[in-house]
Parts: structure tokens; sequence; C-alpha cells
């Protein structure tokens, strides 16, 4: 395996619709909007004339491995901004082969350039191994707040 992490360009919005969709099944959603409004909605939110997010996408060779999306928050600890990592994904037959390691260290790299003051995210109490995951990198539970979520 020949990793490469690069960031998502337009012409990559259908290999990101494709990532979604896996998402998606992933956490048990049985009603998966269209393709071409994926599509739509990808080129809108990550490419269009005020993106909302950036996206990572490790490939091998000519496949898609996986992908990082992430987002600036400001404020974080006093004026700062800190990176917000939202989804981290690896596609099944890439999974323990070190891509999810790669995509952090990137995401690590870019929030250090960017001159973030931390890089923070969340996952699924019962993801067990996500969890295992974080916490061989060094990460640790932050208990601090709690989550709240109001339906727009």
């Amino acid at each position: 395996m020949t990793l490469t992490i690069e960031q998502a360009r337009p012409e990559d919005a259908l290999l990101i619709s494709e990532l979604i969709e896996e998402i998606e099944i992933y956490y048990g959603a049985s009603d998966i909007s269209p393709e071409e409004e994926r599509v739509r909605q990808v080129k809108a939110l990550l490419f269009g004339e005020f993106p909302v997010a950036r996206v990572l996408l490790a490939r091998d060779g000519d496949q898609v491995a996986g992908m990082a999306s992430y987002s600036f928050l400001w404020p974080a600890a006093g004026a700062s901004h800190s990176l917000f990592l939202k989804e981290l994904f690896v596609r099944e037959p890439a999974r323990r082969r070190g891509v999810a390691r790669l995509l952090m260290e990137r995401v690590q790299q870019i929030a250090t350039k960017s001159g973030c003051s931390r890089v923070e995210w969340q996952t699924e109490r019962d993801n067990i191994d996500a969890r295992r995951f974080y916490e061989a990198i060094g990460a640790s539970v932050h208990d601090g707040k709690i989550f709240y979520r109001v339906d727009a």
C-alpha cells in the first residue's frame, strides 16, 4: 500500500459523495439521499463560494482509501482558533493499515501550520475501535462538555 494524503479538489465531488454514502451506511442510515443530490451538496458546500469544510483524501494509487473532513472554529482558547475534525472514515478494505493514522497526522500538521491552539473531535461512545485508535495516538477523553443538538 502506497498512501498519499491530499486536499480534495472539485473533481473529487463524486468520490466524496460515495464516501458519504458509505459513512451513512456505516452508521446505520437507510434513507440515503440520491447520488446526484449528494454530489450537488458536496460541490456547493466544499467547493462553492463559501466553503464550510475541507476534506483530505487518502489515496492508494487510484483508489480512495479514506477521508478526513475538518473545519476551523473560533474562538477556542482565548482568541485563538481550533481545528475541528468532523469525520474520519476509512473504507473497510483499508482499515488497520495505517490510513487513519496518516490522516490524523496530516490533520495535526494542518492545525499546527494554521496556528490552531488545538484539534478537537468526537466519536460515538460505543465505537470501541475508534476510541482505541484515538487513545493509541495519544488523544485523551475530554469530559468537560456536554454535546447538544437541535435540528434546523
